[in-house]
């Protein structure tokens, strides 16, 4: 009996280390105009993903503007509180597990890391403004039962000229929501965020700029990962906080590395074994590093049927090969 009892023992430590070595196996569940359906769901389950970001989103009309305007019939259903819910619902039946990322929009497609204020008093109704915005989607997680909560993403000049509200802001969302945290730095952002040892963690949208070939290799696109992975990892020694690429993608089109960020209308042509190599590379980079937690493939549409496909250059792997990388490698964590 005492062997049998020591075989069972060592059986639950060795299932503990592969628990805890699961990866987060990511994709952006893009918001739609209508509610999610189990065809939908479906996919994303076949792509052995394990966990959604959802998105819902709030609007600032102009650059200047401290008005978050947010949660509203006018937005899509899943832009809104009530699409989030029902997104989270069914994703949970099926297995996935959720990180609720609430976006903002500015005017005519603005960066938001240039968010910021002309005045003390237009900071701080931009910041009541977006403390209830967060705040409002802390507690939808908190309810949903969502698993991790981002309390921004790509907001550089607003973190760096106002650090104070953000440590505030962070306190206030733990009162009312008991997942873990993290915020979604941008690739060049990321160093300067003066709070990620008060988050769970470090989240960053990894368009990290790698080669200027038009068709680089696997191996030429790791070669060029190597400068950034060390900086990444530096970082984590640092304040002992995991890693997360919150967001991580490449277009399927030319020189799709070398300036990944690019969400323009910049119509390079369409090449599907640079998307398929860049992910790849990142894939196998990232994910065997027990420092990694894993990352939200840059983007997943609801209807997968009819997203992405040969002739599209644009972030989605639907349809693509890259989408069997993905698929692949998604299964071995």
């Amino acid at each position: 009996m005492k062997n049998i009892g020591l075989i069972v023992f060592s059986l639950f430590q060795l299932y503990g280390v592969a628990q805890e070595s699961k990866k987060i196996n990511g994709v952006s569940f893009v918001a739609s105009r209508e509610e999610v359906v189990q065809e939908h769901v479906a996919e994303v389950v076949r792509l052995n993903a394990n966990h959604a970001a959802i998105m819902p989103f709030g609007f600032i009309k102009e650059i200047s503007s401290p008005e978050i305007i947010f949660n509203t019939e006018r937005q899509w259903f899943g832009e809104t509180a009530k699409g989030a819910e029902q997104y989270i619902a069914l994703l949970h039946s099926n297995g996935i597990k959720t990180m609720v990322k609430p976006q903002i929009w500015i005017w005519k497609g603005e960066f938001t890391g240039t968010l910021k204020m002309s005045s003390e008093a237009n900071w701080k109704a931009l910041e009541e403004s977006y403390e209830d915005f967060i705040l409002t989607y802390a507690r939808l997680a908190e309810t949903a039962g969502s698993e991790l909560f981002c309390i921004g993403t790509e907001l550089e000049q607003f973190v760096m000229m106002r650090p104070d509200f953000w440590k505030s802001l962070i306190a206030k969302v733990r009162k009312v929501y008991s997942g873990k945290l993290t915020y979604a730095a941008n690739w060049d952002e990321y160093p300067n965020v003066p709070f990620w040892e008060d988050l769970d963690y470090i989240g960053i949208d990894a368009y990290f700029p790698l080669s200027e070939e038009r068709t680089p290799t696997v191996a030429l696109l790791k070669a060029g990962w190597q400068d950034h992975k060390e900086k990444i990892k530096s970082l984590y020694s640092t304040c002992s906080t995991p890693v997360l690429f919150t967001e991580f993608g490449y277009r399927s089109m030319d020189q799709n590395a070398w300036k990944p960020w690019l969400v323009d209308r910049h119509e390079e042509p369409v090449n599907l074994i640079s998307q398929a190599n860049a992910t790849q590379a990142i894939l196998e980079e990232f994910w065997t590093e027990d420092w990694f937690a894993g990352g939200y493939v840059w983007k997943w549409f609801v209807d997968h049927k009819k997203s992405g496909g040969e002739k599209d250059n644009r972030f989605t792997p639907q349809n693509k090969p890259a989408e069997k990388v993905l698929r692949e490698f998604y299964k071995k964590y």
